[in-house]
Order: structure tokens, then C-alpha cells, then sequence
């Protein structure tokens, strides 16, 4: 019985995200904790990363991206002595640069959501395929939203983490015809 409890526990830590995947978002809360995810996703698998929802959000002040653009190292330390925290001082420092650099953005766009959906003029990108197998690791549109996502400041924001971080969100859609 108590292991049974325990697996539900552990599927509920990351339910949220199956239940948010592909569903299109314009909040920027949302936003940025879809891209830490991503962050913390790179060379982890899915479940690992999106299990830590609630300590993404213990840990950057609820996903406030002014905040924790504002983070100093002792900021950074803290979070590295957390257990349950991914404890990667690369990825946790690439968070607060990609809250900086939304910060930056706001300056020309009136949101995070903005600038992203800007890229798609609004409108998801929809591809249909097949089966899952056509599905490719990443699209030229990604490729070249991660290059900008670059050039902004942002970090880990390779073509297949900014691929995966857009179908999360919802501005890439991908249909599959044989499921």
C-alpha cells in the first residue's frame, strides 16, 4: 500500500507538465518555467526534470523571472545546497541568465510571450505527421529561435531544448495522425 502511494506521489510531481504539454501558453510565468525545465532537461530525461516543479518554484521565487534575474551567487550557493534541487551550478546559473535576458526584452516587447509568439506571427506552427517516428529532434524555425534566443542572452537554448521548450508551450504543435 505504501509503495503504491509513493508511485502515485512520484507521477504526480510530474503530471503537470504531460497535462500542460502542447497546450498553447501566453503567461510568463509559465513561460519561463517551461523553459527552466528545459534547462534542467538537457542530458536528463523528461520525468526527472519536470518532477521538480515545486522546487523550481521554492527556488526561484515562484518563477518570478525579476526576481531571480536579480540572484547574486550566494543566491546561486543556496540553491546548490538544496537536496532536492537539480544541483548543477551550470544549469541553475543558466536560469538566472535567461531571467535576465527576458528582462532585457521587455524593454522592446510588452512580455516574454510576446517576443515568443512573435516568432509564429501569433499563430502555432502545426505539423502533422504519420506516426511518431517522423517526428524530427528538431525544425529550422526552432533552429533559428534558438539562435536569437543566443543573441538575447539566454543560455541553454540549443535547437532541441528550444524545440522541446516550444511544443511545451504550445507555439510548435505536433500531430499525430496513427496514435
Amino acid at each position: 500500500m505504501i509503495q503504491l502511494r509513493n508511485r502515485k506521489k512520484q507521477a504526480n510531481k510530474y503530471q503537470w507538465y504531460s497535462d500542460q504539454w502542447g497546450k498553447e501558453t501566453r503567461d510568463d510565468r509559465e513561460l519561463f518555467l517551461l523553459l527552466t525545465v528545459g534547462v534542467f532537461q538537457f542530458g536528463l530525461t523528461w520525468k526527472a526534470a519536470a518532477g521538480k516543479k515545486d522546487v523550481y518554484y521554492r527556488n526561484f521565487c515562484e518563477m518570478d523571472f525579476y526576481k531571480v534575474a536579480a540572484f547574486f551567487p550566494d543566491d546561486i550557493e543556496r540553491i546548490l545546497e538544496d537536496p532536492e534541487m537539480i544541483r548543477n551550478p551550470r544549469k541553475i546559473q543558466a536560469v538566472v541568465k535567461n531571467a535576465q535576458a527576458i528582462v532585457r526584452l521587455l524593454d522592446e516587447y510588452e512580455s516574454f510571450s510576446d517576443y515568443l509568439w512573435d516568432f509564429v506571427g501569433g499563430v502555432p506552427i502545426v505539423n502533422t505527421y504519420e506516426n511518431e517516428d517522423e517526428v524530427p529532434p528538431f525544425l529550422p524555425e526552432a533552429t533559428t529561435i534558438a539562435k536569437e534566443l543566443k543573441k538575447r542572452g539566454f543560455s541553454y537554448v540549443g535547437p532541441v531544448v528550444t524545440y522541446m521548450f516550444l511544443k511545451a508551450a504550445g507555439i510548435i504543435q505536433d500531430r499525430i495522425i496513427d496514435k
